[in-house]
């Protein structure tokens, strides 16, 4: 079994930056009881408060694809979808313990 980190960056348009910031709560709890979600963490940037960084760990890779897929995950980005600037997703594998 190989633990996965996702972190995932998500920049609002300025004008959007609260309903953002709401509809991502939403999904935190859903969140946190699906299979193979280890953590699952929502951060805002200290210095730039339209950037949302979530800091996840899963069992495998297809938790993750599994979560990706989610319908409370769709239902947001419906929601959200135009009120991005950005999204960056990064995987990561542990290197040393």
């Amino acid at each position: 079994m190989s633990i996965l980190t996702c972190i995932a960056k998500l920049t609002a348009k300025s004008e959007y930056k609260e309903t953002v910031a709401s509809e991502l709560r939403k999904i935190v709890l859903p969140t946190r009881s699906e299979n193979g979600c280890i953590n699952y963490d929502m951060h805002i940037d200290n210095e730039n408060d339209v950037v949302f960084v979530f800091h996840e760990t899963w069992q495998s890779e297809q938790d993750l694809d599994n979560h990706l897929q989610s319908s409370h995950i769709k239902q947001c980005f419906e929601v959200i979808g135009d009120m991005l600037e950005s999204v960056e997703i990064s995987r990561l594998t542990k290197v040393v313990s």
